[in-house]
């Protein structure tokens, strides 16, 4: 079954995030994601806010950017939701923007080396591993968690390129994809993602987030349009969904009919009710793709 999910923008101010938690579990929505971008609300501390303000939707977080986050305080916060919230949690990680990460001289002068350093050395703690390795970036000595997760956790990677989409494959258990993936974009990583887990000889499932740029009602398809040329993806074709639930669901289901598990609907930066959005993506949008 494909799992629909809205993405609660951190241009929302946090005071604004426990109401708009309460509609999303109240409504019919499986996932909401939260993002850690710079300089807006902290990834991990806001999950931890909405998963006690709520008791069904699962919270996924995408994404950490790895320059920012010692691996083992990652393991640590990670862990820490895992167990207090368990089964309701999902956590990204991922490069980061460039330029953020440059602003506070973080920036990696290797970032996929980095991701991959950083990937393999935070499943190998939420794992429940004692862990020694001197890398070029990820440096741990001897280190446990003392309360690593009760049953295994996946964790997931954020890719773009193709090369991160492939190491996705290699050292995540899933993948999460932005706004710029159309339908045949997720086949095309779909395709990596299998190069990656094939040469790391790693089999079982591998799950597919992707991100839908999504409006609704007046002007709805000019605002996703407007975000999508902003962004430099105006001339992309199979990108961004605008219209009624029904239009939007067909969107969900092409997404998923190319591989997607999880479509998570985007609201526009320009989205005038993001709490009606939430109502829309759970009470509309979810109902008829459940009922496809």
């Amino acid at each position: 079954m494909t799992h629909v999910g809205a993405i609660l923008r951190p241009q929302l101010p946090p005071e604004r995030f426990r109401a708009a938690a309460r509609i999303a579990d109240d409504s019919g929505l499986d996932e909401l994601w939260l993002w850690e971008d710079c300089f807006r609300e902290g990834g991990i501390s806001s999950a931890a806010a909405v998963l006690a303000w709520t008791e069904r939707v699962r919270v996924g977080v995408g994404l950490l950017p790895v320059p920012l986050r010692n691996v083992a305080l990652t393991a640590m916060e990670a862990a820490t939701l895992y167990r207090m919230f368990p089964g309701r949690v999902v956590v990204g990680v991922g490069h980061g923007v460039q330029d953020w990460m440059g602003q506070v001289g973080a920036r990696a002068a290797s970032p996929l080396t980095l991701l991959r350093e950083h990937t393999v050395a935070l499943r190998a703690l939420l794992n429940g591993e004692r862990l020694s390795t001197e890398g070029r970036y990820v440096r741990l000595d001897d280190v446990a968690l003392d309360w690593p997760p009760t049953e295994p956790v996946d964790v997931l990677v954020g890719a773009v390129g193709p090369r991160t989409v492939r190491l996705s494959g290699e050292v995540g258990d899933g993948t999460v994809l932005n706004e710029a993936a159309s339908p045949d974009g997720v086949r095309e990583a779909r395709r990596l993602i299998d190069e990656g887990r094939a040469a790391a000889g790693r089999s079982g499932a591998h799950k597919v987030v992707v991100y839908l740029m999504t409006a609704t009602g007046p002007g709805a398809e000019a605002r996703v349009r407007a975000e999508l040329t902003s962004l430099g993806l105006g001339s992309v074709p199979g990108l961004g969904a605008a219209g009624d639930a029904a239009e939007v669901a067909d969107a969900v289901q092409r997404f998923a009919d190319a591989g997607a598990d999880t479509v998570v609907l985007l609201p526009t930066a320009d989205e005038p009710d993001p709490e009606g959005f939430l109502r829309f993506a759970g009470n509309d949008v979810r109902s008829l793709v459940k009922a496809s």
